[in-house]
């Protein structure tokens, strides 16, 4: 929002230097992007019943300002003057106020028996058929004379970054800029019957609209209709075919409200985003259609442009339920539980009645009722914070209050993650934070054939769907890695994962591509493999002190025979392999280059009890170590002889490795020799010869009956 000094300073006297206005606005919340001094253009003159009035000359200034989205009574000169006036204590002056104009009349609709509102004044007709997403219409008809705007006009919208066109149109920028309330002008011979009818669009309908395109409408967009078609799209912008042009001699003048999820789709389907779009969607003021309109035709009359030819008649306002002031109980000791200071009532009371509130007393605090044009206020907190922003955030204790109560334990959730983050980090892997929002064909590729869950209006094809794993981001971000030449990337990231069934669950990923161990003059480097992202999925486990096993698994986005389940008992608790040079493909990696990724469902893989961290002593007794070399099926999985062998051995088994594979001369076809190392200690003696061997026979004996398994 950009805004000219000497358009602020019509509203409110301060004469602070532009760098001392922008330092006081970004300690109040809106962020000064840049401030352009400049030497003052021709004077504002504004003609009110007390004379000419001129703003000060000398330099003058353009504040460029970030508003952000939950104050669009700031997207004007009026709502930044009334946080000027009350910083510097300041009376905000309404100059240029309908009050103070000869244009100030009655307004006047009527309702029909359908319950829709109506109006008729100056020879238009209004009919408002939707008051849901439009609760307020009003409009008025004057006779024009097209031609360009006085300087100071021009030179204000060219300040404020708008595109001067002719006095009628840029009259209704300017009250845009000026009040943060959009209007829009009809050239009212080109409306069919001198009707404006606010209804829902025909399905199909179409429309070119003042930039030129041609729009297809559906049933979810509002419009301004004439008796025929549509004229313009409610809240976004006008049509071509009833724009005020050089032969424009009468308008229909409109000032509305509409309901900002309406506009906010509608612009969204469309494509289509505008300064009063803008407005609209974030929340504009029911309360300013009256007073914007007449602010737009006493603007006509001052500078020559256009006039009412029955200035008795009354305006048209279609106002079907006039809503409420919303009243908000603020109470004088939350404040100062809030702050951590007490703030004098007086103070209270000044800053909110400076910026429109109306404070009213009560034996602890104020009822406090909320001006119209504030739709971000609906709470006690945030009147505080207004309170805050104006008293001084730099006024808050630094200090912490004293603890009352012993803390409640943190979530054991924050020590999990925390675990898992060290785990990693110490394995050489790097924390990645990827979008929530992915495009449906990556979510597709990971989501194991479960439909992703769709954002109803994305910002763009790139953040359609909610995320399914966080395998696509991390992907992207290991492609985006190794586009710039980072040969090795481990990246790893816990986040949210989204689906229709189960909902948000919180998930570990972490992905390897490059090599394995650094390269060395002494030896060459290994290439990443399975078993490398399989150890990393080992060693979370065992930091999370949850015993896992792996089984192989078959899925779209992984290499067939080099993916498994990790499991947890008979539960899956996540999967890891090789991506699919399809998928690593499309996500942009280059060919023939492996990447390992795993991910874990961290709601399934860690309990919620805090871990369990004890110190064991050594062991004092020596361990007897067995090698043991099997014949079996090339096709049964070692997890198969492992899970065997532990089943079968006494407690005394305490490591189990397996240390060669050997397939080919000697062993017939279909056949793998398996060699493993046993390792057998008791806590509380040396284990005897004989008890060894007979745990060594009794796992023979159960590998032959299970498996068929020969003793080399």
């Amino acid at each position: 929002m950009r805004i000219l000094l000497s358009w602020l300073r019509d509203f409110v006297d301060v004469g602070a230097a532009p760098a001392a206005l922008g330092e006081m606005l970004t300690a109040r919340g809106f962020e000064v992007a840049s401030i352009e001094e400049m030497p003052a253009g021709p004077a504002f003159i504004l003609m009110d019943e007390h004379g000419t009035r001129t703003s000060p000359g000398g330099v003058d200034a353009v504040l460029d300002l970030e508003i952000t989205a939950n104050r669009p009574d700031c997207l004007s000169v009026v709502g930044i003057a009334r946080e000027v006036a009350t910083a510097f204590q300041e009376p905000l002056t309404p100059a240029g106020a309908a009050g103070d104009s000869p244009m100030a009349m009655a307004f006047g609709s009527a309702l029909s028996p359908d319950g829709r509102a109506t109006g008729e004044s100056g020879g238009l007709t209004v009919v408002l058929e939707d008051p849901d997403r439009c609760p307020r219409y009003a409009a008025g008809v004057a006779d024009v004379k097209i031609g360009p705007s006085p300087d100071w006009l021009a030179n204000r919208l060219i300040a404020a970054g708008l595109r001067p066109i002719n006095n009628v149109v840029d009259v209704t920028n300017y009250v845009l800029i000026e009040t943060g309330h959009p209007l829009h002008a009809f050239d009212l011979a080109r409306l069919a019957g001198h009707t404006l009818r606010i209804r829902a669009a025909r399905p199909g309908e179409q429309l070119r609209t003042l930039d030129g395109e041609m729009r297809t409408l559906d049933a979810d967009m509002l419009v301004i209709a004439d008796a025929e078609r549509a004229q313009a799209i409610a809240g976004v912008m006008g049509g071509a075919a009833s724009e005020v042009w050089n032969g424009t001699t009468r308008i229909a003048l409109e000032s509305a409200y509409f309901k900002p999820s309406s506009v906010r789709r509608t612009s969204k389907r469309l494509g289509l985003k505008t300064e009063a779009s803008a407005r609209f969607e974030r929340g504009a003021d029911i309360e300013a259609p009256s007073s914007a309109l007449l602010r737009a035709l006493a603007l006509l009359a001052q500078i020559g442009a256009g006039r009412r030819e029955r200035e008795a008649e009354a305006l048209i306002d279609c106002y079907p339920a006039r809503r409420p002031r919303t009243q908000v109980l603020l109470r004088r000791a939350r404040i100062g539980h809030l702050l951590g200071r007490e703030i004098p009532d007086d103070t209270v009371v000044r800053m909110l009645t400076g910026l429109g509130f109306r404070p009213e007393a009560t034996t602890d605090g104020w009822r406090t009722t909320v001006p119209s044009w504030r739709v971000d206020v609906s709470r006690e907190v945030d009147l505080i914070e207004e309170v805050a922003r104006h008293d001084g955030y730099d006024r808050i204790p630094n200090t912490f209050p004293a603890q009352t109560t012993v803390p409640a334990r943190s979530d054991a959730r924050i020590d999990r993650d925390a675990l898992v983050r060290r785990v990693l980090a110490a394995a050489g892997f790097s924390e990645a934070q990827t979008f929530a929002f992915i495009e449906a064909g990556a979510a597709t590729a990971f989501a194991g054939g479960v439909e992703p869950v769709p954002i109803a209006y994305p910002l763009s094809e790139n953040f359609a769907v909610l995320r399914p794993s966080l395998l696509p981001g991390l992907v992207d971000s290991i492609a985006y890695n190794r586009r710039r030449e980072r040969r090795h990337v481990r990246l790893f990231e816990i986040g949210s994962t989204f689906s229709a069934a189960s909902g948000e669950r919180r998930a570990l990923a972490f992905g390897w591509s490059g090599t394995a161990v650094p390269e060395h003059w002494g030896g060459g480097a290994r290439p990443v493999d399975l078993f490398d992202i399989k150890g990393v999925a080992e060693r979370v486990a065992a930091a999370l002190q949850v015993p896992v096993r792996f089984r192989p698994r078959v899925l779209s986005c992984l290499v067939d025979g080099r993916a498994a389940s990790v499991m947890h008992g008979e539960t899956e608790v996540g999967v890891l392999g090789q991506l699919a040079p399809g998928v690593a493909q499309a996500r942009d990696l280059p060919a023939g280059e492996d990447v390992y990724v795993a991910e874990f469902d961290l709601d399934r893989l860690a309990c919620q009890a805090p871990l369990d961290v004890r110190a064991e002593p050594l062991p004092r007794h020596p361990s007897v170590g067995r090698d043991l070399s099997i014949i079996v099926a090339e096709t049964l999985p070692a997890e198969a002889v492992r899970g065997t062998i532990v089943a079968a051995a006494p407690t005394t088994l305490v490591a189990l490795c397996e240390f060669d594979r050997y397939k080919g001369k000697g062993i017939a076809e279909g056949q793998v020799s398996l060699s493993l190392h046993l390792t057998f200690r008791a806590a509380e003696r040396t284990l005897t010869d004989t008890e060894v061997q007979q745990a060594m026979d009794a796992i023979v004996d159960a590998l032959g009956r299970e498996h068929r398994a020969v003793r080399r």
